[in-house]
Order: C-alpha cells, then sequence, then structure tokens
C-alpha cells in the first residue's frame, strides 16, 4: 500500500514537473520505470542502478521493443561518480535512494545531481524515522538491512533546505502515506524546481502530514 502511494505521488510530482526526459537513479527492478513508460508526458526514461541483477530483472520485465526503441535506456553505475548519458535529463527521481548512500558521499551525490545534471526538477524520497515506531521497530532498527541512516523529519529538511540554496532550486516538503499527529507519514517527499539562485525558495510545509 505504502509502496503504490509512494509511486503514485512522485509519479505526479513529474508529470508537475512537466515530465520530458526522466532519470530514475537507484531504479532498482524498475517499479517506477513500468509506471512511466506507458505515460505520453514521459519522452524518454534513463534507468541507473548499482545492481545489474536488478537492471536484469526490470529488462526481463518490459516488452523487447521498449528497449529496442531506445526510449529506455538501462545504465549501471554510482550515485557519486559522472553520468555522462544522463546530460541533459529534465526530472531526476531518487525513490527511496539515499538512505543507502554512506553519508559522507552524500555531497558527491549532491554534485552529480544538482551540480552537473542541473535537471529542472528533482525529487527524492525517504523513509521517516520517526515513523518506524509505529511498524513495531525498536529505536535504532532500520526498515532495511541496506540502509546506512534514515532520518527523522527535521534531518530531512535541515538537509534538503541546503541542498535547495546552495544549488539555486526552490523546495517543497511533503509527506507520503498514513500520516500520525506527532509522527508525521512513513515517507518523506523533497521536490527541487530549479530557479535562479536569488529566487531559490524554501517551503517548509509538510504536506498530508
Amino acid at each position: 500500500m505504502l509502496h503504490e502511494q509512494r509511486l503514485q505521488a512522485v509519479h505526479e510530482a513529474i508529470r508537475a514537473a512537466g515530465g520530458g526526459r526522466v532519470a530514475d537513479m537507484g531504479c532498482g527492478d524498475g517499479a517506477l520505470v513500468r509506471r512511466l513508460l506507458p505515460d505520453p508526458a514521459v519522452d524518454r526514461i534513463f534507468a541507473l542502478d548499482r545492481s545489474l541483477a536488478a537492471l536484469a530483472r526490470l529488462a526481463a520485465s518490459v516488452e523487447p521493443a521498449v528497449l529496442s526503441s531506445g526510449r529506455l535506456t538501462l545504465l549501471q553505475g554510482s550515485f557519486t561518480g559522472a553520468q555522462p548519458a544522463l546530460a541533459g535529463v529534465d526530472v531526476v527521481a531518487m525513490v527511496e535512494t539515499i538512505e543507502h548512500v554512506a553519508p559522507e558521499l552524500l555531497s558527491a551525490v549532491e554534485r552529480l545531481v544538482f551540480g552537473a545534471l542541473m535537471p529542472g526538477a528533482v525529487i527524492v524520497t525517504t523513509p521517516n524515522q520517526e515513523y518506524n515506531e509505529l511498524f513495531g521497530m525498536s529505536p535504532g532498527q532500520m526498515r532495511e538491512p541496506g540502509h546506512c541512516f534514515e532520518w527523522p523529519r527535521s534531518r530531512f529538511r535541515a538537509w534538503a533546505a541546503g541542498v535547495a540554496l546552495r544549488s539555486g532550486y526552490s523546495l517543497q516538503i511533503a509527506g507520503i502515506g498514513l500520516a500520525d499527529p506527532h509522527r508525521g507519514c512513513p515517507t518523506q517527499m523533497a521536490v527541487f524546481r530549479r530557479c535562479e539562485p536569488s529566487s531559490a525558495t524554501v517551503d517548509p510545509r509538510e504536506e498530508a502530514c
């Protein structure tokens, strides 16, 4: 249920940003990619992941004609190194991705996405640590073994606001999933929109939370 809500929220944000050429960084098995493929607002999709096995599963899940048409491009690589194939993308989506990156490497991710690629919009989702207790988790426990961190809402807002102001993007923060009056929503989402540095703004509202 939460997974579907997350995909829907990200898809809506991509459409609101105008679609076009979309990069799904950390695409995994391709749930977002398969959702975007039928959307006429999305011209091309670039699916990037570190796992060749995940990319192979994604390739096997779509029609061969999709790959041969060039509308979907699969890329194996990291979120911190140069990605020339992604030059000129309009939207970058990082869905439940940044928590898999070591905190000391987040600045490299920022340089790649916001400094080198400079898309018109960037959409980032990540778990809300405060909500974990409602899942019956113990303090300090993470939702997946591969997570390097899980942030509370204040930490995510602070990181996103810093990125926006350094990079010349406006920012909106939203929540995804059933809201708790004290702990917010299980997933938090940041939507960055590129603008002139002097007009970069931060909207601190957490929609639906």
